[in-house]
């Protein structure tokens, strides 16, 4: 509000009538061209416009927005539906030519683009999630091919999750046989002691 009142005191009704006769009754562009006319002062801090207007040109009509933002200048939304879909696109083209592997000792298994194992992933994760912990569990390894994934980086990776899970593997069966040892020996020595008497 007080800066609006400012306004009113730097010109006379009649200026500020005539500028907003001009203006075809838009305040905005009113108090844009009694700017431009420095017969009001600008506003001390940045001020930010939202009005659009037509502006000529020697090459012809040209539509300017004023103070628009420099990453959003010329970019429709239209444009950015138009980008975020190449974006879609060039995901599902990289997913298309890279795989994701299931091995078994040397030999594959299976092999799966990686969008089709995005998808599994996204629609049934509660079925892919499962399988791929218990794949881990069965001696199955997982690894990654093609252009962008095939890279020591990820698949070492994979090789020391799919390590560790056999490693955790290994060490719960051997608890599971030394208990089972345990117990026949416990078995036996009661049997022993059973028959003794």
């Amino acid at each position: 509000m007080r800066r609006l009142h400012d306004y009113a005191k730097t010109i006379s009704y009649e200026e500020a009538k005539k500028a907003l006769e001009e203006a075809e009754g838009d305040l905005l562009e009113a108090i844009i061209k009694l700017e431009k006319e420095n017969k009001i002062k600008r506003p001390e801090t940045a001020g930010y416009y939202n009005s659009q207007t037509e502006a000529q040109s020697e090459a012809g009509n040209v539509h300017v927005r004023r103070n628009q933002r420099p990453q959003d200048k010329g970019r429709s939304f239209r444009d950015l539906i138009n980008a975020f879909l190449r974006w879609c696109g060039r995901m599902i083209h990289k997913g298309n030519r890279n795989s994701f592997e299931v091995w078994q000792d040397e030999s594959r298994i299976i092999t799966l683009p990686i969008t089709v194992l995005a998808l599994f992933a996204f629609f049934a994760f509660w079925i892919v999630l499962p399988l791929l912990i218990l794949g881990l569990f069965l001696g199955y390894r997982y690894r990654f091919s093609g252009p962008d994934l095939d890279k020591p980086e990820v698949n070492q990776t994979v090789e020391k999750v799919t390590q560790a899970t056999v490693r955790a593997v290994d060490s719960v069966v051997k608890a599971v046989e030394n208990m089972a040892k345990d117990e026949d020996q416990n078995k036996g020595e009661r049997d022993g002691a059973d028959s003794d008497h």
